[in-house]
């Protein structure tokens, strides 16, 4: 039981060691987000995304990046925010994430980007707890930069398993 304890305790020790590093900043409506730089693969300006029927709403469409046809997530739709017009601001982030055969691209629609920081171990808190018993596993931590607070995201996470299933569809 105490060995069980401990693993938890060390587990914990490790995840929060390993938050530190270089993170891709954007926002989302009046919040700010970041990713671990390591899973972008390419941020490009909203383009001509094609809309595939019987997908939730968060999930708009694909798009042809050089031959290659990737899904697009709404983030805004994803966290249940309200739905806006795309502007000259609004990107498309092409992150890398685990898919159920092996590496896949996803694009996520974000408001715009700020910005790229490299963030210490320090600089990271772990996430509140929210009471309710809500669950919060794609959350990463929560950055303090200049007196504002940065959510950072786990993204395999924010894409859930079933979401990574009918994105893999599309693109098979």
């Amino acid at each position: 039981m105490q060995s069980a304890v401990l693993e938890s305790e060390h587990t914990t020790a490790i995840r929060s060691d390993d938050r530190g590093g270089k993170y891709l900043v954007f926002q989302l409506g009046h919040e700010e987000f970041g990713i671990r730089v390591l899973k972008v693969r390419e941020i490009m300006g909203i383009q001509e995304i094609t809309a595939v029927p019987q997908m939730p709403a968060h999930v708009k469409g694909v798009i042809n990046l050089r031959g290659k046809v990737i899904p697009v997530v709404d983030l805004r739709l994803k966290f249940g925010l309200p739905e806006m017009e795309y502007t000259q601001r609004t990107c498309i982030i092409v992150v890398q994430v685990k898919g159920e055969s092996g590496p896949m691209l996803t694009g996520i629609v974000v408001d715009g980007v700020a910005e790229v920081l490299n963030l210490a171990v320090a600089d990271i808190e772990d996430t509140p707890d929210f009471g309710d018993g809500t669950a919060t596993p794609y959350l990463l931590g929560m950055a303090k930069v200049k007196g504002k607070v940065k959510i950072l995201l786990e993204i395999e996470q924010v894409l859930t398993s079933q979401d990574l299933h009918a994105l893999n569809a599309l693109v098979q």
